[in-house]
């Protein structure tokens, strides 16, 4: 990566994926646990309804998953812009 619009695309294309992890972190946990457990009030899921679900196990499990696709995508992208290690 030797130019500066080299860095900066990589960076841009960086803060772009953490936000959008980012958002679908806050929508599993805050929006589906919280906000929007009463309209998931109806859906059963393991014996219990899908708001509860979300609060307590759904959310930690979304967070597993963009662990992995956050390592799978920064991968891509260091491959991309040439930082790879």
């Amino acid at each position: 990566m030797a130019d500066k619009s080299s860095s900066n695309a990589y960076w841009k294309a960086n803060i772009r994926t953490i936000q959008l992890f980012l958002v679908i972190w806050f929508v599993a946990s805050f929006g589906f646990g919280i906000l929007l457990r009463p309209m998931l009030a109806g859906i059963s899921i393991g014996g219990t309804d899908l708001g509860f679900w979300f609060a307590q196990q759904g959310a930690a499990l979304v967070f597993l998953v963009l662990i992995f696709a956050y390592a799978w995508r920064m991968n891509k992208l260091d491959r991309e812009h040439g930082v790879e290690e």
